[in-house]
């Protein structure tokens, strides 16, 4: 019965707009793992990497319009392909939902590009400064006063890091989270005499389109204790959605977390010299 009531049906065509559709939604995903496998391996420029991915975008966009057109087509003339064109629906909402995440970022965040805990004297890019000077990058000098006061506006938690611990073994612990995090170090200074001030620099990337974020971290002594100051910059676009911020939050969470547990580490204490053997007298 199930099989003579579903024949009529299956006889019907496929909608072409359906097949559409799907197709378009197919034809965006490759799209944006090419245009992200571009950025990560460097195959391309920024821009062409760019231009692929808005492509892909674009073309989820045209499959959603042309899939609403064939189910309205499909409800008038009863041809099958509705399956292809929910299929269609859902590649393109799970596409389009990090994007449009993006965008509510970028309405709600300030349009800054460069973060650090230390405004006045923030930590320069010294080896850094090469990488920042291809066609289209941000200079390696800080963004400014301006960028300043939209730091603090939307990021008042953002300070210098003070720990309670000597500025070797400040660096030792910073030098540790930034090989952990596995950032590309490009210099690293330890803390020397006569200033004893210890300089790091890094490369980060974002989680999915891997867009490089230069880091500078700067640690300094205070006294018996140190101070630690952090930079990360974007390295293209004037608005980093709030990426630096987080990399610099996260960091300093960890600084604070790992020092207190250096701090409250029970010292090596020397073990106890061992007894001689007593002497035995011969009888």
């Amino acid at each position: 019965m199930a099989r003579r009531f579903s024949a009529p049906y299956l006889s019907e065509p496929v909608s072409r707009l359906a097949s559409w559709s799907r197709n378009l939604a197919v034809f965006a995903v490759v799209a944006v793992v090419v245009s992200i496998l571009i950025v990560r391996f460097g195959f391309l420029e920024i821009k062409p990497a760019l231009a692929t991915f808005f492509g892909a975008l674009a073309c989820a966009g045209l499959s959603i319009l042309v899939g609403l057109i064939g189910a309205a087509a499909i409800w008038q003339s009863g041809a099958r392909g509705m399956a292809r064109i929910l299929l269609a629906f859902l590649i393109d909402a799970l596409l389009l939902a990090y994007p449009a995440y993006l965008g509510v970022q970028y309405r709600r965040l300030p349009a800054i590009h460069d973060v650090t805990t230390d405004p006045i004297d923030p930590p320069r890019f010294e080896a850094l400064a090469r990488l920042r000077s291809s066609d289209g990058a941000n200079p390696a000098v800080y963004a400014g006063l301006y960028s300043a006061e939209q730091q603090h506006i939307a990021y008042p938690d953002i300070e210098t890091v003070e720990l309670e611990l000597p500025v070797d073994r400040a660096y030792e612990i910073t030098l540790r989270l930034v090989n952990r995090r596995k950032w590309l170090i490009i210099d690293e200074r330890p803390p020397q005499p006569p200033r004893r001030i210890g300089r790091i620099e890094a490369v980060a990337r974002t989680p999915i389109m891997g867009f490089r974020e230069d880091v500078s971290i700067r640690i300094a002594p205070d006294d018996e204790d140190s101070r630690v100051d952090i930079r990360s910059a974007s390295r293209f676009f004037e608005s980093d959605l709030g990426s630096n911020a987080a990399r610099v939050r996260k960091l300093i969470d960890d600084l604070n977390t790992a020092a207190d547990a250096d701090v409250q580490k029970p010292a090596k204490t020397a073990p106890a010299p061992s007894k001689p053997p007593a002497k035995t007298v011969k009888k």
